[in-house]
């Protein structure tokens, strides 16, 4: 018997797969458990339905980010911090700093999660920040460190 999972079900598949099961434990164990559903022409047209959704959503979503990584290619992001006399800063310029700067500057949202920083930045003048938008998109910004009185 065909069935569509509900959920996951060890050694049988993951929610949303359709297999092939023995009649008895399809009856018996996933639709009384509520585990499964019989795959019939409704819910096979359901899972198509839902897995064109997905699809689509997906490709909605590395379109933005490709349109995103576009419009960060060659932006200067300035940000002004208090450094000491030795010419170091107080504290930190952090991902979140850069993407609340990117806002401000330039209205574009990006997710401070998404800024790889491999340690915050603690000294003055430019660095170049990536971005990853999406798996395989990223975008760079350069980030400009300045003191507070320039």
């Amino acid at each position: 018997m065909k069935v569509i999972l509900t959920q996951d079900v060890k050694a049988q598949g993951k929610k949303g797969d359709l297999i092939n099961v023995s009649d008895g434990y399809a009856r018996n164990f996933l639709l009384k458990k509520g585990l499964a559903v019989e795959a019939d022409a409704k819910a096979l047209n359901e899972l198509k339905n839902k897995e064109a959704a997905r699809l689509h959503r997906i490709e909605v979503e590395k379109a933005e980010a490709k349109e995103t990584a576009e419009k960060l290619t060659g932006l200067l992001v300035k940000i002004k911090a208090k450094a000491g006399d030795d010419g170091r800063l107080f504290g930190s310029v952090t991902s979140a700093d850069i993407a609340e700067k990117l806002k401000e500057q330039f209205d574009v949202t990006v997710d401070k999660r998404k800024i790889s920083l491999s340690e915050p930045i603690k000294t003055f003048g430019t660095h170049t920040v990536d971005i990853k938008l999406y798996p395989e998109i990223t975008g760079k910004v350069n980030v400009l460190v300045a003191s507070e009185g320039n």
